[in-house]
């Protein structure tokens, strides 16, 4: 064999190393999700210390708790649980950048709280009709569900389901209602 063609194989071989060692590893959850100063999560000190990612999400900080024990959000109706809403814009699916910081919090607890199931409900505002409305509210539910899986959630945890225009939560008609209205609630259960 050439020195050329030695040269060569050893330089493909390197390159494919350094490429599946890139590829490796589990999903993080970007550094800045809900980092406060010193990079520890600001959200609750609800995540249990000596956890590890498994097949969720990978261990960021060393808060404390019983991640058996959490608030859940109403059976009959959906309201409650520990869990902030997200919001659209108008006659919009896309997440917004302060939508995507609320969701990088939301699989922080979410990792500490394994137990914890939620339905991704997505709701819309009153314009439009009832069909236009409830596809609309299933594309925000899934967005919001697809980013909380990109960030190392599992799949199986979360439910995306649409009310359209159904359960306003102000029901004026003005625009400071339908923003209110116009986003994904996180429905959280046992």
């Amino acid at each position: 064999m050439t020195r050329t063609r030695r040269l060569w194989l050893v330089a493909l071989a390197l390159g494919l190393v350094v490429s599946l060692g890139a590829c490796g590893g589990k999903k993080r959850i970007p550094a800045s999700a809900g980092a406060g100063a010193g990079g520890t999560p600001t959200m609750p000190s609800d995540v249990p210390s000596g956890t590890s990612g498994g097949a969720d999400v990978e261990r960021l900080g060393t808060e404390t708790t019983d991640s058996t024990t959490f608030p859940v959000s109403d059976p009959e109706t959906g309201e409650g649980g520990p869990l902030a809403d997200i919001h659209f814009e108008f006659d919009q699916s896309a997440l917004t950048d302060e939508a995507k910081g609320i969701l990088e919090k939301h699989a922080v607890w979410l990792q500490g709280h394994r137990d914890a199931k939620v339905t991704v409900e997505g709701h819309c505002d009153e314009r439009g009709t009832v069909e236009y409305n409830l596809a609309l509210g299933e594309r925000r539910a899934i967005a919001a569900r697809d980013y909380l899986v990109s960030l190392g959630v599992a799949t199986g945890r979360l439910r995306p389901s649409s009310f359209g225009k159904e359960k306003p939560l102000d029901p004026a008609s003005n625009e400071a209602a339908w923003a209110k209205n116009r986003r994904a609630h996180f429905a959280v259960s046992r």
